[in-house]
């Protein structure tokens, strides 16, 4: 019999047998390989990113109640025409002179007064010509080129609640931010373990189908023996032969998929070949209770994804209802180049405004309703993803028992597969025992082997999924120090 594929190390240290290792092979711990994963994740790397663009995001906006002034400067060119209309001034100027001259006579001296007259009235029929010569209108046109500097300043005094509602959604998407940042740390964190313990349990497949392929070359050798020697029947030879074949075949899939495992841990960690030295672990302990790991709903990443995005529902209802409310607003602004300025223009202006839609292009009504279905949606989809959570934990609960409760009773079942093995070859040997009954020895043996290497793998995929749907996968490596069976492959031939 070839060396056993799994030893078990208790207390737990250095693995049995190690893989080969090139001058590129780097030996990984779990809690190392944890902290290159950390370091390295482009996936954790982007999560921060977006953490962190959202809390400059809720930065920005804290001012919003602050006055925006600008500076502005134009260059101008300008003309600029007056006309003015003297038809009406002419007529009433010279009927009032004429008035006046025909009134003058009687102003003076009785010996003046004919004098007088005569002058007057050469003076009445003079002023019709005189005034003709004035235009009927005059019109004047300036033309220039000037710089305009300004200075303008915007305060927002009331918006309806339009301002508080922008912060508090941005308040929330910070909050939605870093929930989602640790749902994809502890997804990420998840994948690890699946892929650091998972080429553990591929190499330990590996060695399992090796031994077994091994086991039933030799009995395929005894058997071409005993035929040449007329103990057995050709038939049975064949037989042998065929289960030797298909184990042979067994084993090139577990090289393959343990070189497949190989390179996605590599890929994982970024680095040309990892050689795991934590292995597959199991502690014999029952877990606590599945209500210890329940009441902790609040605090996981989907349920504060899910109020978060409640937030911002309720900020969208009160943005919604702003559009509805005036907006007033101071204003200001100072003209730099006064000297220069238009006629019209102020050196400088200070005002109160305010602003109400009467109007929309944008149905409000609509706009609210809908605000407000999706306030609804997210309270439903909060609601949801504790129900979900609380399933999530039991089921991972389940797996995790049912995983160690298997592997245990797997060591009994090896013991008993071994020894029947061992008696059925020795039975065989002495013609007391038929190929089938070995083969199916054989066969029962490593499939208990398998098992008990896929329950280990189970139980620490199982208690990872647990740790994190309890909000706890923190504490992953705690469980891992305080396992006392470990379960690593020999080295792969």
């Amino acid at each position: 019999m070839a060396i056993s594929a799994i030893c078990i190390l208790a207390p737990y240290g250095p693995a049995c047998g190690q893989e080969p290792s090139g001058d590129q092979t780097v030996p990984l711990d779990f809690a190392a390989a944890s902290a290159r994963f950390d370091g390295r994740s482009s996936a954790l790397s982007g999560a921060d990113h977006s953490t962190r663009a959202a809390r400059e995001t809720e930065a920005a906006v804290r001012a919003l109640h602050r006055p925006i002034v600008t500076a502005s400067a134009q260059l101008l060119e300008y003309q600029k025409t007056l006309s003015l209309d003297l038809t009406g001034p002419k007529q009433d100027a010279l009927g009032d002179t004429q008035q006046y001259l025909s009134d003058l006579p009687s102003t003076l001296p009785p010996g003046f007064q004919d004098i007088a007259a005569a002058i007057t009235g050469r003076l009445s029929r003079a002023l019709p010509q005189l005034f003709s010569a004035i235009p009927d209108s005059l019109s004047y046109r300036y033309r220039d080129t000037v710089v305009r500097p300004t200075v303008q300043a915007v305060l927002p005094i009331y918006t309806g609640g339009a301002i508080p509602a922008v912060q508090r959604a941005a308040s929330a998407g910070v909050s939605l931010a870093e929930a989602r940042s640790d749902q994809i740390r502890d997804a990420a964190h998840i994948n690890l373990i699946r892929v650091y313990f998972g080429q553990l349990a591929a190499r330990a497949l590996e060695a399992s189908a090796r031994q077994s392929r091994d086991a039933l070359a030799s009995l395929y050798s005894d058997a071409r023996k005993f035929e040449a020697e007329g103990v057995i029947a050709h038939a049975r030879t064949l037989e042998a032969q065929v289960a030797r074949d298909t184990a042979e075949r067994t084993l090139d899939r577990a090289v393959l998929a343990h070189q497949t495992a190989r390179e996605e841990l590599a890929d994982t960690l970024d680095v040309t070949a990892v050689q795991p030295t934590t292995p597959l672990f199991v502690r014999s302990q029952p877990l606590a209770p599945v209500s210890a790991f329940l009441g902790h709903e609040d605090r996981l990443p989907s349920s504060r994804e899910a109020d978060a995005a409640g937030e911002v529902a309720a900020s969208g209802v009160d943005l919604a209802r702003a559009r509805y409310r005036p907006q007033v607003f101071a204003f200001g602004e100072y003209n730099l180049n006064r000297s220069d300025a238009l006629p019209t223009e102020p050196d400088w202006v200070v005002g109160i405004g305010a602003r109400i839609t009467l109007l929309s292009n944008v149905d409000r009504g609509h706009t609210l309703a809908a605000a407000r279905a999706n306030q609804a949606a997210a309270t439903d989809a909060a609601r949801e993803a504790r129900k979900t959570a609380t399933n999530v934990t039991r089921r991972a609960w389940d797996l995790a028992e049912s995983a160690r409760r298997s592997f245990l009773l797997l060591d009994s079942s090896i013991a008993a597969a071994s020894e029947n093995l061992r008696v059925q070859r020795a039975a065989f040997a002495e013609g007391e025992a038929t190929m089938t009954v070995v083969l199916g020895a054989e066969a029962a043996l490593s499939t208990a082997r398998t098992q008990r290497i896929a329950a280990a793998y189970e139980y620490d995929l199982a208690l990872a999924g647990l740790l994190a749907s309890a909000g706890e996968l923190d504490r992953f490596s705690d469980y891992l120090r305080q396992a006392d069976i470990h379960v690593m492959p020999e080295q792969s031939r």
